[in-house]
């Protein structure tokens, strides 16, 4: 790294006759410029008589280091020219001075040198002539050629840098208003005319539509029966009716409600009116595919679930006619949240039916289960018979007791009547007898291969058999009773809080916030198509 002088510089005064050194002028540079004539010695004098100049050539070169430093070169580039010109022989005053002399000799200082080029020729070899070793290196300062005869140009170099320099920025001003004027021509044609044709249609054009606003909820008729049960914990709420809403809605948004409210009350024939703007018009001929189209643009419909309330909003090209639509769909709405239910209401009639009939059979066949079990036993009554037989060993069991105590009296006594003991003890032996004929009555397998005891418990289940089917039978009839008043009353209600009402101002369109949006869109679009060319542009160059 050359370290830059910090010797102070002296001007010397030299005489006129002195010629520049050798080291600063170059073999191939071309020849000074002459001295001065004789018609400006005031001037020449001048500088002689202060001490700073010695001769043209130097006043030349003081003028172009003015010139190399209005430059603005950093301190990298002038360390990077002194070193080149060190590397080619030549002995600068100053960095500024080794610019002047490279560009002389038409070198660039700032220009990096190729290995190759700083091997130099050997003993043997001549150096290759001027012609071979010089190159045009762009961009670079070069001088203008300076010519032998007198000139009319006395503009200096400085002056001669300010026009170029000025000539080069109203070329890119031009360039700029070139490149503004043809940006304001693409926004005018893309975004600006059409944002005006959507003004225009939107503001003079387009037919004013009447909206009319309506609201409605459905409800859920509960019965008293079903009252404290666990499925009225949600009855009366939005989450009792979420899917009959939801089903509304989607029925009134359907083709099915635009052909029906095209038969009631004329849906087409509305809109194919000729005070109609063209582009909402529709034409004579058309389809039900493009009349469902247009229904669907005309007509609003949003369920919000936290409050279970159904908002509608129909547009028309008059606001009566527009109430009309509304109310009509209203109608349809309550009868399909009519007919959600009916389907199972007829059902819950036809199953309530059947129960009744399964449960009046299983009663018949209780019942006659109970008599037959009576039959085989010839009893109608075990209950009461086994009652009876109990009553009467009851009673036979004292009589056995007091002819016992009677037996043992008599056996007390040292000499007892022989008659009289006897005849107790027949009385004792005819009352167990009887017991024992009375208990086996109880126990033992009669004409049907059962007891007494066995025909009193089957029948006795029977009964009770009986009496669960009575039970059934019962509540199959209340089922019944209810289900047929659940299919004569409506299980959902349609009630509209937000009665539609013919608005005077018309709501569509909105003109100002619709060519707003236009211009968004447009913009966008073009500045879409701006970039992907821009970015297909760089590829293809790239």
């Amino acid at each position: 790294m050359t370290t830059k002088p910090k010797a102070k510089k002296f001007r010397i005064r030299r005489p006129d006759s002195a010629a520049a050194p050798a080291s600063e002028t170059p073999p191939t540079s071309q020849p000074a410029t002459p001295p001065a004539p004789r018609s400006e010695p005031a001037t020449q004098e001048a500088q002689l008589r202060k001490g700073m100049v010695s001769s043209a050539s130097e006043v030349r070169g003081e003028t172009d280091i003015d010139a190399i430093r209005r430059e603005g070169l950093t301190g990298r580039q002038l360390r990077m020219a002194r070193r080149v010109a060190q590397k080619h022989g030549i002995a600068p005053t100053s960095d500024f001075d080794a610019v002047r002399l490279l560009r002389e000799r038409g070198i660039d200082p700032f220009q990096r040198t190729n290995t190759l080029e700083l091997v130099q020729p050997g003993e043997n070899q001549p150096p290759p002539p001027p012609a071979a070793k010089e190159r045009v290196q762009l961009p670079q300062t070069m001088d203008p050629p300076k010519e032998q005869l007198p000139t009319t140009e006395l503009a200096s170099p400085a002056e001669r840098r300010a026009a170029e320099i000025s000539k080069i920025q109203k070329e890119l001003s031009a360039r700029r208003r070139k490149k503004m004027m043809l940006l304001l021509t693409r926004l005018a044609f893309f975004v600006m005319l059409p944002t005006l044709i959507a003004g225009y249609y939107f503001y003079v054009v387009a037919t004013p539509m009447y909206a009319t606003k309506s609201e409605f909820l459905i409800l859920k008729a509960e019965s008293a029966a079903g009252a404290g049960s666990m499925g009225s914990l949600f009855s009366g709420t939005q989450f009792a009716t979420s899917q009959d809403a939801i089903a509304v809605q989607s029925y009134l948004t359907s083709k099915d409600a635009m052909l029906r409210l095209d038969a009631d009350v004329g849906f087409k024939q509305h809109f194919q009116q000729e005070g109609i703007d063209p582009i909402q018009r529709l034409a004579a001929d058309a389809s039900n595919e493009q009349a469902y189209k247009l229904y669907k643009r005309n007509i609003i419909i949003g369920f919000d679930p936290a409050e279970g309330v159904i908002k509608m909003e129909i547009s028309a090209a008059d606001p009566e006619t527009a109430t009309v639509f509304s109310k009509a769909l209203i109608g349809y709405a309550e009868e399909r949240v009519d007919n959600l239910s009916l389907r199972k209401r007829s059902s819950a009639v036809e199953d309530a039916e059947q129960g009744l009939e399964k449960a009046r059979a299983d009663r018949r066949e209780a019942q006659e289960k109970l008599v037959r079990m009576q039959l085989e036993a010839n009893i109608v009554d075990p209950e009461a018979r086994i009652a009876a037989l109990r009553q009467q060993i009851n009673t036979y069991e004292l009589q056995l007791q007091e002819k016992k105590l009677q037996l043992q009296a008599l056996l007390d006594n040292a000499r007892p009547n022989r008659a009289k003991v006897d005849g107790a003890r027949g009385d004792v032996r005819r009352l167990e007898d009887l017991l024992a004929e009375l208990n086996a009555e109880m126990t033992t397998n009669t004409t049907s291969g059962e007891s007494l005891a066995e025909n009193a418990v089957q029948i006795k289940l029977a009964e009770a058999d009986l009496a669960t089917r009575d039970m059934m039978l019962q509540t199959a009839l209340e089922r019944l009773e209810q289900a047929r008043r659940d299919a004569d009353s409506q299980a959902r209600y349609l009630t509209t809080s937000v009665e539609p009402v013919a608005s005077q101002d018309p709501s569509y369109p909105r003109s100002f916030e619709n060519t707003i949006l236009a211009f968004l869109i447009f913009g966008g679009i073009y500045l879409m198509i701006s970039l992907t060319a821009s970015i297909l542009r760089e590829q293809v160059s790239s």
